[in-house]
Formats: structure tokens, C-alpha cells, sequence
């Protein structure tokens, strides 16, 4: 199954336009919050409703978001959300809440915690990809203002029963 994992679009809906063009056969979108209004843009041009209740790991294609720090508090909107995939469980949050911006053992504990063997997470605008054991550690960087690289990013990953995951990191010309 690919999953394909963006963030920190921040209203800019060609770079959302951007990773499905580069991306459109995947199984499952996650968007990493800033701006989740960005996820429903994702989700209309994916063709689903954007999944902000109880996942429905059946379904054929899904795109979840959370919000992130430049979304207006919402009750409604978990800060995170756990997705099932494959046999693998996924932790999908901004990360603000973890203190990222200053480490990510919270989220991997937190991921820890809710049995989760992938933790995905976006607010610093840098990339990461480190593989562990139990957590693997994902952050797609920004799809529109990175801050690590002159290029804008995101990731794919296949996720397959049993098998490890392949991660591929992905930047993307700037206009």
C-alpha cells in the first residue's frame, strides 16, 4: 500500500495540487496538519470525504488530517489520530503539542503509548526519517515553505504486512 505524507501547506493549494500530481494512485493521503482545510482540498481532488471521524481501514482510498498550530482550535479535531494500515499502527499528529521543534521523544512515547510502531508529524518544516525499533519517526517536512532545503517536500512510504517500510523522500522544484 502506498501511503503518501504531507504537511504544512499553509493555504497553498498548488503545492497540495502538486503532491497528488505527483502522487495520485496512492491509498492513503495523511496531512500533518497546517492547514487542515488544506486535508479537504486534498480529499476533494482524491475524491473521498476527508476523514476526520472513526477511520475506516476498508476503505479503498482515505486522506486524514490533523490540524496544526495555524488552525483555529476546534473540540472536533483531535490533535491526533491513530490510523490503521497494513498491520502497522500510525500516530498522526503536528507535533506542536510534543515539543518537536525541541526533540521527539514525547512523540514517540506518545506513539509508544498508543501502540503505535510509526509516529508522523510535521511543524518544524524539516525533514526526518528515522527508522527504530519499536518507533519509526516520520516528518515530511513542508510541501510549501521548508525550512530545511530550498525545495519544498513530502514522503511516500509502502507499507506492507510483515515487511519493513520503504520511505522515500521526495522534493519538489520550486516554481
Amino acid at each position: 500500500m502506498k501511503l503518501v505524507i504531507l504537511s504544512d501547506t499553509h493555504g497553498n493549494t498548488s503545492a497540495v495540487e502538486r503532491v497528488y500530481a505527483e502522487q495520485p494512485d496512492a491509498a492513503l493521503y495523511l496531512h500533518a496538519g497546517d492547514v487542515l482545510s488544506d486535508a479537504r482540498y486534498l480529499a476533494m481532488l482524491v475524491g473521498v470525504q476527508l476523514n476526520d471521524g472513526e477511520d475506516d481501514e476498508q476503505a479503498a482510498r482515505r486522506v486524514i488530517g490533523v490540524p496544526g498550530n495555524s488552525d483555529w482550535p476546534d473540540a472536533n479535531q483531535p490533535l491526533a489520530r491513530v490510523i490503521a494500515a497494513e498491520g502497522h499502527r500510525i500516530l498522526l499528529t503536528h507535533g506542536h503539542s510534543c515539543g518537536v521543534r525541541y526533540g521527539t521523544e514525547l512523540l514517540a512515547q506518545a506513539a509508544a503509548d498508543a501502540d503505535c510502531d510509526i509516529a508522523v508529524y510535521g511543524h518544524t518544516h524539516v525533514v526526518e526519517i528515522t527508522p527504530g525499533t519499536p518507533i519509526t519517526v516520520l516528518c515530511p517536512g513542508s510541501a510549501a515553505r521548508p525550512r530545511d532545503a530550498y525545495e519544498p517536500s513530502y514522503l511516500t512510504v509502502e507499507l506492507a504486512r510483515g515487511k519493513a517500510l520503504e520511505v522515500k523522500l521526495h522534493r519538489m522544484k520550486q516554481f
